[in-house]
């Protein structure tokens, strides 16, 4: 199977919407086996994640995180991201069970049968965002991101700001409260507040989705092919100064930022067979 490149698409969310689903075509999936695998078991604060931790250890042989071939995530969404972050520089897989509030990202929890899962779970390959910034005064600072890298004005002062993509500058000036740039693991995060689309997580697209943007008011974003490389440049900075982050690593007084997928870094999510991401997508667009 081959990726179909989506490209850069700047218009109205209805066209988008025909691109991304003649285009959708996942490659970073495949089954996962591995005999005997050990296990580590971590929960967020919530009580739910903590009484579902205790009980999986009392069931399952357990070791520290850092000898697990694969961590058992109890929590939600935010709990997901923060544990492949921790170990970003690690092979380890992480299979999610929901006990937290959205759970998007999580498989359905269950006591039973928790290694035949794990042995009969897909593999989901995601990479992080690399941020390279340029700061005002010279200085140069990087960052990696698993949400997203998003761009804020600094002041009350709408940011103004510059759009290229690879190499073509596609809007030469946007006004604007910020802009973001979401992976498909984020996008049901402050991308989704943004009122920006939710990506499955093998669609091979990033969303860039602007913050209450004032002038052009109708432009709504776009979705990028993941191997894009973005420059987004803050304009008359001294009037209109703009922070980046990327998820929560911040600078301030940035001049420009480039945006690339890191390929070379992967994060290894496990799910369940039946855990139907497409049909999540779905719901969660229609959802009240």
């Amino acid at each position: 199977i081959s990726t179909i490149a989506c490209g850069s698409l700047f218009s109205n969310w209805s066209h988008r919407i025909c691109l991304f689903n003649a285009s959708l075509c996942i490659t970073s999936f495949r089954k996962y086996e591995m005999a005997n695998p050990k296990l580590a078991f971590l929960a967020s604060s919530g009580k739910q994640a903590i009484t579902a931790k205790n009980a999986l250890e009392k069931i399952y042989d357990s070791t520290s995180v850092d000898d697990a071939d694969v961590i058992i995530v109890l929590g939600g969404d935010g709990m997901m991201l923060d544990t492949l972050r921790q170990h970003i520089n690690r092979p380890v897989k992480v299979f999610g069970m929901n006990r937290g509030t959205i759970g998007f990202l999580m498989n359905e929890f269950s006591k039973d049968d928790l290694l035949n899962r794990i042995n009969s779970a897909t593999l989901v390959t995601l990479h992080p965002l690399r941020m390279m910034v340029e700061k005002n005064n010279g200085d140069t600072e990087e960052a990696l991101a698993i949400n997203e890298v998003s761009l804020l004005r600094q002041t009350s002062q709408t940011a103004k700001i510059k759009i290229t993509i690879d190499n073509t500058v596609r809007m030469k000036e946007l006004l604007c409260d910020g802009i973001l740039v979401s992976t498909p693991a984020g996008s049901t995060a402050y991308n989704l507040s943004a009122h920006g689309p939710i990506i499955p997580l093998g669609a091979g697209i990033l969303a860039m989705t602007p913050i209450s943007a004032f002038r052009p008011r109708r432009w709504r974003g776009a979705l990028l092919e993941h191997g894009a490389t973005i420059k987004i440049e803050a304009l008359d900075t001294k009037k209109r100064p703009v922070s980046a982050s990327a998820d929560a690593t911040g600078v301030r007084d940035i001049k420009s930022v480039i945006i690339n997928e890191d390929r070379t870094i992967d994060l290894n999510i496990l799910y369940d067979p039946d855990h139907n991401l497409d049909e999540r997508v779905l719901k969660e667009q229609f959802s009240p």
